[in-house]
């Protein structure tokens, strides 16, 4: 099994190896490199080894940062995968894994503000300490030079003030009061969050990243949309902060003038002991400056790509569409055929849909089902929250002008591929058949063109539903096909199962009165209903049979859960031998 997983999964885990390459490359290399460079070592006497750990993991922060964009740039995909038409199907199939990488990279971003965050709440607290200390120490000493200047060290100057930054003077106090033992510290870890530029930043970015990993859960974004889609949009804050956050340069280092005049390792051991009239070369005090801010390099190029992505999208979601039909299914499914000037589509791919009467921001994913041959595109919509439940009331309305719709897309799927296979099977769940309903309208029409350049010789469909009702949504398009396969000699050509996976007495009962009948009691279909769940081993075990040198593609628009299952039997029955059967597992992923 490993052996088959490595087969079917090997440059994913390359691209995975890569990543996590220079995630731990980037780490370690700046952890050494301020834990020991000599510039940082007034720096370490005071923060120790939290210095290392925050500077290094906001170098991976801001790697990460740079990436999470790149798999959310639907246009960008769209093009590479079309330019990747001729390529291999491995590297093809690593474009459908872009929502997958986009959600670790920002698990990755969660672990590494968390280490970033812990760092820096030791290093202040380690400020605060320094900065109230009167032993002589080296770190108390080093808290007290240029206080009055711009050549300090250490931000917390006493305690009632902070350095906002180099330039930026502290607000005047009416009464300042002299620093003594026996006062509390006004300069809380608290204060510093809260009033200087990096604090403020980082609270508000580590909030925004916060809000935005947890209404990212599979429970959200299949219940509460609306709120994962709105606090999504705090990428913007995420981003402003992130370029703004570094700007004030609170941690420091010995300048490079100062290095040269007083160097830490002649000079470190008499700054504690330093006489009135000293006379040595280590007079003079060390002076300091800020890091650069570098966050803006890493992200500026992945923020202007997205912000042309966004202007492309806005220009065509401005194009007129217009709505031919409505047509209201059983289940509560609407289905709405459009037209737009200069639209055009491959099988499996979806749009995102936009209705101003219910709300000007949010955009929907929905898969298209109608064939690229046709004049019209269309798409199903199932009542699945609150935004779809407000579109089929508005549509089934009886107002004498349509509701404006705006699309933006097609944007490319793992579907397109299909018929890239000799032999595929086409796995849909509930609305989930919407992908494949595309696609069997093409072969549709590539059977009534008599098309001699398709490649697919054989598909094998496989629907589950959980009432009878949902059926009803392509029955006739079924029908179409078997008749149409069986009027040009290729009957065996489709191979399709529906299985019901819910059902009462009422209907089993209906179904064993009837077994006899030609055609199917629920569909009206040639081939019968199959009550429960698929033994997806047996089928998978049947087609591996028929079909034992063949390249096997395995599309599914499903749940996760069936989608383990399914990848697993693909790793089962596909073969190390590559001159025999193979299965390639591909998911719809929005």
């Amino acid at each position: 099994t490993m052996g088959n997983w490595l087969v079917n999964h090997w440059f994913s885990a390359t691209v995975l190896a890569a990543w996590l390459g220079i995630n731990i490359f980037l780490f370690t290399y700046y952890f050494l490199f301020f834990d020991q460079d000599e510039r940082y070592f007034y720096t370490r006497a005071i923060l120790g080894s939290a210095l290392a750990w925050a500077r290094a993991s906001a170098k991976c922060l801001n790697f990460n940062s740079m990436l999470i964009l790149l798999p959310v740039c639907r246009n960008l995909l769209s093009f590479l995968r079309g330019t990747c038409s001729c390529c291999r199907r491995t590297l093809r199939k690593q474009l459908d894994h872009n929502l997958t990488f986009h959600k670790l990279v920002a698990y990755a971003l969660a672990l590494l503000t968390a280490v970033h965050t812990i760092a820096h709440l030791f290093n202040l607290e380690r400020y605060n300490h320094s900065q109230q200390a009167t032993d002589g120490s080296l770190p108390a000493v080093l808290s007290k030079m240029h206080l009055q200047g711009s050549k300090w060290l250490n931000p917390i100057h006493s305690n009632q003030t902070v350095s906002a930054g180099p330039g930026i003077q502290p607000p005047a106090t009416a009464c300042p009061l002299p620093p003594s033992p026996i006062l509390p510290p006004l300069q809380t870890v608290e204060y510093v969050a809260f009033t200087t530029i990096p604090g403020l930043t980082g609270v508000i970015i580590t909030l925004a990243l916060i809000l935005m990993v947890t209404s990212s859960t599979e429970f959200i974004r299949r219940n509460y949309f609306e709120v994962f889609w709105y606090t999504h949009h705090l990428f913007l804050v995420y981003f402003a902060g992130l370029v703004i956050h570094g700007i004030a340069g609170l941690v420091r280092g010995q300048t490079e003038e100062s290095m040269e005049e007083v160097h830490p390792h002649d000079c470190a051991q008499y700054l504690t002991q330093k006489d009135e009239d000293c006379s040595h070369n280590c007079c003079k005090d060390p002076e300091f400056g800020s890091i650069p801010a570098e966050s803006w390099k890493w992200v500026l190029a992945p923020v202007l790509l997205y912000i042309f992505e966004r202007i492309l999208r806005v220009w065509r979601a401005w194009q007129k569409v217009v709505v031919t039909k409505v047509v209201m299914h059983p289940a509560r499914v609407l289905e709405l055929q459009m037209q737009k000037k200069g639209f055009s589509m491959e099988v499996g791919q979806y749009i995102f849909v936009n209705c101003p009467a219910i709300s000007l921001l949010e955009w929907h994913p929905f898969t298209l089902t109608s064939a690229p041959e046709e004049d019209f595109f269309s798409i199903h919509i199932r009542a699945a929250g609150d935004w779809t439940e407000r579109l089929i009331d508005t549509f089934q309305q009886q107002k004498p002008e349509m509701p404006r719709i705006e699309v933006d897309g097609p944007f490319g799927t793992a579907s397109e591929d299909v018929f890239q296979y000799e032999v595929a099977m086409l796995v849909g769940a509930g609305i989930g058949v919407t992908p494949f309903a595309s696609i069997l309208k093409s072969i549709w029409y590539k059977f009534q063109q008599a098309d001699q350049t398709l490649k697919t010789k054989k598909i094998y469909f496989y629907w589950l539903c959980r009432d009878t009702g949902a059926f009803a949504w392509f029955n006739d398009l079924l029908a179409s096909l078997e008749q149409k396969m069986a009027e040009s000699g290729k009957a065996d050509f489709l191979t399709y199962r529906l299985f019901l996976t819910g059902w009462d007495t009422s209907i089993a009962n209906n179904v064993a009165l009837r077994f006899d009948t030609a055609t199917d009691t629920v569909t009206g279909l040639r081939h019968k209903t199959i009550f429960g769940r698929p033994m997806w081993n047996s089928e998978f075990a049947a087609v591996a049979a028929a079909h034992p040198r063949s390249v096997v593609g395995v599309f599914l628009c499903g749940p996760g859960a069936l989608a383990k299952s399914l990848q697993k039997s693909c790793h089962q029955h596909s073969s190390l031998d590559p001159r025999k059967v193979k299965f390639y597992f591909n998911k719809e992923n929005f």
